[in-house]
């Protein structure tokens, strides 16, 4: 009897041991948690981009300030601890504007008053007058009057149409409807060619849904007659009077004159107009139709180029400044090493209230916070340090990103391991990406893990890849967001990702919670979606004993670059065999790469050291 008691005893004291080593459960338990619908919240997603667009929060001012802090309290409250990096940098807004048509005779002068309309019910009526009035930042402040040209899209090859038409651009005012080229060089194209101001409007046929009886928004996604895009013309990245250091404290700065010598901010007056106003200054050009790919909706007036008889009075002042702008830092260590970072950004301020642009990104991001604070609270510790940064400014210039990356250069070019960006996360379906060559597979792994929005039935690879035989992921060639300053002045792996692209009230005063939660994600699942593959890529990087990066998608790429290069320059003497030679040495160390990790991995599973 005596020894049966012994045996249960020490049975039960080996189970109670047993459990007391028994190891923590696998990085691969919490990844799979991170995207469970336990953890997930569109609710609390909602709720996030509700409160941040309760007011307009441009950089500099004291709503993004608000907005800053509750992105703190957010990620303070998930257990991760946060700072906020200020910078002082140059920030511009309007002090005066006017715009005057002077029609030929009998018709009366028009003043337009260069105002988006509240409607019927709007619920930000009574916070409507904090919106910036409509102005490009950074635009070159002056009086100019001259005849009109309407100039298509403002894009050299317009200008070569304009040219065999015989028309002349210089000492006019341009005419440019919004789209297929950076409003910033819309306006260096027209200084180029002559133009001494230049206005930019949003036709119907490209955001009003193509005319005829289209209703807008409210009623339909649309963008209203007065709606207006408005926007940086700076053709930089980063504080203009610092280019190349970080606006700390007393740093040095150039001059105004030296920054215009630069060739980065405009010589010439700008401002965005609404398409209404854009339609009234077309019914006074006369000249030659412009061609049927220039022509607007169905029931817009007839296009001419000019010159006018129509004449323009442009007045436009700025007032910069050097404003206060406020990055919000959070920051998880890792357990096994802590110097490495896989950093996630997402910017804050927006031209208006930005429920796309960009605080769709931003309620991604909190969601990603809260998730990984409960991740946390069940034991989970990274392997690397995940870094959350929140931008300031970027809608003047990827500003507040380029002065981090700026400040921190040689640590992030040492220490980093990826850079994971979300502008605007959500402006309808279908999924996007773009990315440095090496994370392709690690994008096409999350998505084939993520639930799509649009049909629980599949995941988004299935929709991604529906139409194609492999995801159309991009690259990340120009400026566009914040990922610039990581990929391009530092070397980081990169990538970008969002569901929907395009919307017809980008950077205009509609761009509001109404119309997200009508058209743009009602039931807010494509934010939970945009978060999870999100916060699933940072977890493989920061967790994976291998960084599962793949160097043979970046041998590919570069190989079918340069072979589209040779056929470029075929009828040149320029040889190419050595980058060529070069691609293929890095094709097999890649290879080699490859199946070692692999080797790695399949002894770790075994239990067994490969030497």
């Amino acid at each position: 009897m005596l020894k049966t008691a012994t045996t249960i005893f020490l049975g039960l004291a080996t189970s109670f041991t047993f459990l007391l080593v028994s190891p923590p459960p696998p990085k691969s338990f919490y990844h799979s948690l991170y995207i469970s619908t336990s953890l997930s919240d569109n609710t609390s997603i909602a709720n996030h981009l509700h409160t941040l667009t309760r007011r307009p929060h441009a950089a500099g001012s004291e709503a993004n300030a608000e907005a800053a802090a509750y992105v703190l309290s957010i990620f303070t409250s998930s257990n991760i601890k946060s700072h906020i990096a200020s910078y002082e940098v140059s920030l511009t807004y309007p002090s005066s504007r006017s715009l005057t048509l002077i029609p030929p005779p009998p018709e009366t002068p028009t003043t337009f008053n260069l105002r988006q309309e509240i409607y019927d019910g709007d619920p930000y009526a009574d916070v409507a007058d904090e919106v910036q009035p409509t102005f490009h930042a950074y635009a070159k402040s002056g009086t100019v009057s001259g005849l009109v040209v309407y100039v298509n899209y403002g894009r050299i090859v317009d200008y070569l149409t304009l040219k065999e038409m015989g028309v002349n651009v210089s000492g006019t005012i341009v005419l440019a409807r919004y789209g297929e080229i950076y409003r910033g060089n819309i306006v260096k194209n027209a200084y180029e060619e002559g133009a001494i101001g230049a206005l930019l409007y949003t036709d119907r046929k490209d955001y009003g849904g193509g005319g005829g009886d289209t209703r807008w928004f409210p009623d339909e996604k649309w963008m209203p007659p007065s709606g207006v895009q408005v926007g940086t013309v700076y053709n930089g990245i980063g504080d203009p009077t610092t280019p190349g250091w970080a606006s700390t404290g007393d740093c040095e700065r150039l001059s105004e004159e030296e920054v215009e010598k630069g060739g980065d901010v405009p010589l010439i007056p700008s401002l965005p107009i609404s398409g209404a106003d854009g339609e009234t200054i077309l019914r006074s050009v006369g000249g030659d139709v412009a061609h049927e790919d220039w022509q607007g909706s169905i029931d817009a007036p007839t296009y001419r180029v000019g010159p006018g008889p129509g004449i323009i009075n442009l007045s436009y002042t700025g007032n910069q400044i050097i404003g206060t702008i406020q990055n919000v830092i959070g920051i998880i260590e890792g357990a096994e090493e802590p110097d490495r970072f896989v950093i996630l950004g997402n910017h804050r301020d927006a031209w208006t209230f930005g429920a796309v642009d960009p605080n769709s990104g931003t309620a991604a991001l909190l969601e990603v916070a809260e998730r990984l604070g409960k991740l946390q609270k069940k034991g989970w510790k990274p392997r690397r340090t995940i870094v959350l940064c929140n931008w300031d400014a970027e809608e003047y210039g990827l500003v507040g990103s380029t002065e981090w990356v700026e400040e921190n250069r040689e640590m992030l070019a040492s220490r980093a391991v990826a850079y994971l960006n979300v502008d605007c996360g959500v402006a309808g379906p279908v999924f996007h990406a773009s990315a440095t060559p090496q994370l392709d597979e690690l994008l096409k792994r999350a998505t084939q893990q993520v639930q799509d929005p649009e049909n629980s039935s599949q995941t988004i690879y299935d929709s991604w890849v529906d139409s194609s035989n492999s995801p159309p992921i991009g690259r990340l060639g120009d400026g566009g967001s914040d990922f610039a300053a990581f990929v391009q002045h530092v070397g980081i792996p990169a990538a970008a990702m969002f569901f929907g692209g395009g919307y017809p009230v980008y950077h205009s005063m509609y761009d509001d919670f109404v119309w997200m939660e009508k058209f743009g994600d009602p039931m807010f699942h494509r934010h939970v979606a945009v978060g999870s593959v999100w916060g699933l890529v940072a977890l493989w990087l920061a967790d994976e004993e291998f960084l599962p990066f793949n160097y043979l998608s970046y041998a590919k790429e570069l190989q079918k670059s340069t072979k589209d290069l040779k056929d470029e320059i075929s009828e040149t003497d320029i040889s190419l065999n050595p980058l060529f030679k070069s691609i293929e040495e890095l094709h097999k160390a890649a290879t080699t790469m490859n199946n070692q990790r692999k080797k790695e991995k399949v002894g770790h599973q075994c239990g067994i050291k490969i030497i």
